[in-house]
């Protein structure tokens, strides 16, 4: 199952990017927070939305949950 991460700084547009752990786009290591294992995308970006309200899939790893 993949491990998701969220970006704690937020980007230009105001979202936190969340990423699969694999990703080659993913933040410097000390603004990552760590989310969990999810099945899925949509799941992740959820769980980042309790601590981080604009969270969104990354275009790259996560492009089915990127809208912004």
């Amino acid at each position: 199952m993949p491990q998701y991460i969220v970006n704690k700084a937020a980007e230009d547009n105001g979202d936190h990017e969340v990423h699969v752990e694999t990703c080659v786009n993913l933040p410097r290591e000390d603004n990552r927070d760590y989310i969990g294992e999810f099945d899925n995308c949509a799941d992740a970006v959820e769980k980042a939305r309790v601590t981080y309200p604009s969270a969104n899939g990354c275009a790259h790893c996560a492009k089915e949950c990127h809208t912004t």
